[in-house]
């Protein structure tokens, strides 16, 4: 198994990690969340980076690093959703959205065409990563919480989830054609 994977696969098993952590309501357990949170974000940055780097591209790292990019990420936006710092519309949204790409990859592979991430989606990613991460700080009880900041942060990670969606479908909309 490659060094990349592994990263993967790590990132994967952290997620219910800070997830009890997240839910766990001990003193600093929302700074142990948020380390925990940032430490899996790191190993999707470092896997894509090894991987290139070093050759280490594998049939599970392209389906194994996104599913984990978007477990960790449904996991941080649930509880946001939950705890009323995030609307459920914009949650929906961004499943409407991985939903609707991964459909049409699985067409395009159906056809014989692989479709790369493009760099809005990666914009989109690390986007997603920093906003979450600045919403679990306004979290904590002794943030006043500014509404503008985290208001501001839902908007970026929609505004991206749907820009880089739109652009998935603009680039690929020829897949479906003479679709059965």
């Amino acid at each position: 198994m490659t060094t990349a994977n592994k990263l993967t696969i790590l990132r994967v098993a952290l997620i219910p990690v800070f997830l009890l952590v997240l839910y766990a309501g001990f003193k600093g357990s929302g700074y142990a969340a948020l380390l925990i949170f940032i430490i899996a974000c790191l190993t999707d940055f470092a896997d894509g980076y090894i991987a290139r780097r070093y050759h280490q591209i594998t049939n599970f790292g392209k389906f194994m690093d996104p599913l984990a990019d978007k477990m960790l990420v449904m996991a941080a936006m649930c509880y946001f959703v939950e705890c009323g710092q995030m609307p459920g519309w914009a949650l929906a949204l961004v499943l409407l959205r991985e939903f609707a790409v991964s459909g049409m990859r699985l067409v395009a592979a159906e056809r014989g065409r692989v479709i790369a991430a493009a760099w809005s989606g990666k914009i989109k990613t690390a986007s997603t990563m920093v906003c979450l991460c600045i919403m679990m700080l306004l979290n904590e009880p002794w943030v006043p919480v500014p509404r503008t900041i985290n208001t501001l942060c839902i908007v970026v990670i929609v505004g991206t989830t749907l820009y880089s969606g739109i652009e998935y479908f603009a680039k690929n909309i020829d897949i479906f054609k003479d679709a059965d």
